[in-house]
């Protein structure tokens, strides 16, 4: 489940908000440890990338210097006031 309240998740699991909040600290905390870090989490080699985009000019130029993607996330980003006008009406 993401992207839920933690009212949401704890209805789901059955649990008080409390509990909820409790664990989603200790995992945060688990995950910033840089044991787990250093033991779970590592950069993509350049042979990573796909090589469907790694060799059509039209995808590579914009990839070569990513150093890696997040998996079924959705990252909210918003522009500043001043620069949303080139940007309005396009999907």
């Amino acid at each position: 489940i993401t992207g839920l309240s933690i009212r949401h998740v704890g209805e789901h699991f059955q649990h008080s908000n409390n509990t909820i909040s409790q664990y989603f600290c200790i995992f945060i905390f688990i995950f910033s440890l840089s044991l787990f870090y250093d033991t779970y989490v590592h950069m993509p080699a350049v042979d990573e990338v796909q090589s469907g985009i790694r060799e059509d000019p039209r995808f590579w130029p914009f990839f070569w210097d990513a150093i890696g993607a997040l998996d079924g996330s959705h990252i909210h980003a918003v522009l500043g006031a001043n620069d949303q006008a080139p940007y309005c009406n396009h999907k």
